[in-house]
């Protein structure tokens, strides 16, 4: 038997987080804690950064990479919505979410052309190449004035 939980998934979550008092945006805030949790690694050859995102329940179409001003920034967004027939019947309980979510990662002065993306089973994975940094010499005089 199914019974109303007044308190969520949790009996120490607060009251005033849920139904009438609640989010009006489910992926903002503490309740985006499971969205877009990547890990970022270096290559075993040292060149570039792979990042792995979970985005699971998104299509590869509902996802999309921007990389601007030095910046690669990760979106996904969602529309449940869109179907008529999921509006047939009262809703008692709506766990599935519709909307959008992105992060921005500083990924230095990279071309577009050099990362690579590729989407599967719920996580995308994000080659980058590592920022070319310009060796100084191994020491150089600095004069005091």
């Amino acid at each position: 038997m199914m019974l109303p939980v007044v308190y969520g998934e949790n009996m120490f979550d607060d009251f005033f987080d849920n139904g009438f008092f609640g989010s009006r945006s489910p992926l903002f805030g503490k309740n985006a804690r499971n969205l877009m949790k990547t890990d970022i690694r270096e290559t075993d050859d040292a060149k570039a950064y792979r990042l792995a995102v979970d985005l699971p329940g998104f299509k590869k179409d509902e996802i999309s990479l921007d990389l601007k001003d030095g910046y690669l920034t990760i979106s996904a967004e969602k529309g449940l919505d869109k179907d008529e027939e999921d509006k047939k019947g009262r809703v008692l309980r709506q766990e599935r979410y519709a909307g959008s979510c992105s992060r921005s990662f500083y990924v230095g002065d990279v071309k577009a052309e050099d990362v690579k993306a590729k989407y599967e089973s719920g996580v995308l994975t994000v080659l980058v190449p590592k920022e070319d940094v310009k060796k100084s010499p191994v020491s150089t005089a600095i004069a005091i004035e």
